[in-house]
């Protein structure tokens, strides 16, 4: 079952952005970079929950969905991780500390941390796809307790497209959780893992009957994973993905997201795979 979503900030009307202020732009990648914002009349607690996305709105250019990933105990600042693929992405990367942008949200459902109390976490990433899991890491370190064996299993085109470099070295070292990393192409500075994520799960010991998997990634990536993980037996209630595909209004009314009965901005985009597998991959939905 997923978690229960939050309130956005406008409830009285969900399509009247709030002004932000950068604080602060972080690049991450050559072609990737983190803001993080608080409101424009001074520092508060936005609540939200691992997997929550914003609407993020360019004065004059348009708005784009991406999901929230910083930590949610640290609420008074948002962080958005966003790759420049697009004319609002390619717009965002063009603001700097201090300029003001609008922001709805949070929407959406998040990842099933309170089910996944006492049973063993398998989190799988593709590309930017870590972006979304970050929250969820944060939520796992601070609870640490509460649940059994933590994995994270991280995949990138190249070393140059690796997110969060030192921190996923940090989360290794310091916080009891297997990071395994590997990209798809190899190179003369990578002494690690080559190959596709997929590659990774045969070498990662799991007992499938108390794992939850959380996956997050370009949907053929996500696809072949979870063919991998059902052939260690794991079904298909056990695993959650992300699904923010065609998202345009964030609340349900424009269509664009609609996946059979489904809407991935407002029944998802964390989605227990049991509930959507008999549309995912299937774009003409």
């Amino acid at each position: 079952m997923e978690e229960k979503t939050i309130e956005p900030m406008n409830v009285l009307d969900p399509m009247i952005p709030s002004p932000f202020v950068i604080r602060r732009v972080q690049k991450e990648t050559y072609d990737t970079f983190t803001i993080e914002i608080e409101p424009a009349d001074g520092p508060k607690d936005f609540p939200f929950a691992a997997g929550q996305f914003n609407m993020l709105y360019v004065f004059g250019v348009g708005e784009i969905p991406i999901s929230l990933s910083g930590n949610p105990d640290s609420a008074d600042t948002l962080k958005h991780t966003i790759r420049a693929v697009g004319t609002v992405t390619n717009a965002l990367t063009k603001l700097k500390r201090g300029d003001v942008l609008g922001i709805r949200g949070p929407y959406g459902t998040s990842w099933p941390l309170e089910d996944a109390a006492g049973k063993d976490v398998l989190i799988i990433s593709g590309g930017i796809g870590l972006s979304p899991l970050r929250p969820v890491l944060y939520q796992l370190f601070s609870k640490r307790k509460k649940y059994g064996k933590i994995t994270l299993l991280y995949g990138a085109k190249t070393s140059k497209d690796i997110l969060y470099r030192r921190e996923l070295e940090k989360w290794g070292r310091c916080f009891n959780i297997d990071v395994n990393v590997t990209i798809d192409k190899a190179s003369d500075d990578w002494q690690g893992n080559v190959g596709v994520v997929t590659t990774l799960i045969p070498q990662t010991p799991l007992d499938s009957s108390r794992t939850i998997a959380m996956i997050c990634g370009p949907e053929v990536m996500m696809r072949f994973t979870i063919a991998e993980l059902q052939k260690t037996g794991m079904s298909d209630t056990s695993i959650f993905i992300s699904m923010e595909r065609n998202m345009k209004c964030g609340i349900g009314l424009c269509g664009h997201c609609q996946c059979g009965p489904l809407f991935m901005c407002k029944d998802g985009p964390i989605f227990r795979f049991d509930r959507i597998k008999d549309f995912f991959g299937k774009r003409e939905l």
